[in-house]
């Protein structure tokens, strides 16, 4: 396997990690019925969301990479539209679903009673074109890498 290769790889297995557990977030948080669920999936978040930042980053650091090993990818539309798309949805990944969660957890904590709030679940429905723009975005860049049409 050449070098490059190996950083092809690390950069699947990157997007793997990362994305992967992007996609089961909402999953989980959704699935919660009760306080108790609803604590749980959070804390499980938090060790998700760890996962995605580190794939995350090892994503964009071997994208960059292998751009920097192989300069005409700067020339193509597809890398170069990638890396947009990539820097794009990073206030939502990194700082708008973050506070979102964060604000699920203190609405949790107000609380004693084991049925979820009007307010949790407003705060939940929130997230939702969030998720969804996060997820198209990345089947965007999955097409875009895998394809690369343009």
């Amino acid at each position: 396997m050449t070098f490059y290769g190996f950083i092809v790889l690390l950069h699947v297995i990157a997007a793997v990690v990362g994305i992967g557990s992007s996609f089961a977030m909402p999953t989980i948080l959704n699935k919660a019925t009760t306080r108790a669920k609803a604590l749980w999936s959070i804390d499980l978040l938090d060790y998700l969301e760890k996962m995605a930042k580190f794939g995350s980053l090892a994503l964009l650091a071997t994208g960059l990479l292998l751009g920097v090993l192989h300069t005409h990818l700067f020339t193509q539309v597809w890398y170069i539209a990638s890396i947009i798309i990539y820097i794009a949805v990073q206030p939502i990944v990194a700082g708008i679903l973050p506070k979102k969660i964060a604000a699920l957890r203190e609405e949790l904590a107000k609380e004693d009673r084991e049925e979820l709030s009007e307010n949790y679940l407003s705060i939940l429905k929130s997230t939702q074109p969030l998720n969804w723009t996060m997820h198209t975005a990345a089947i965007v860049l999955i097409i875009l890498m895998s394809i690369k049409p343009f």
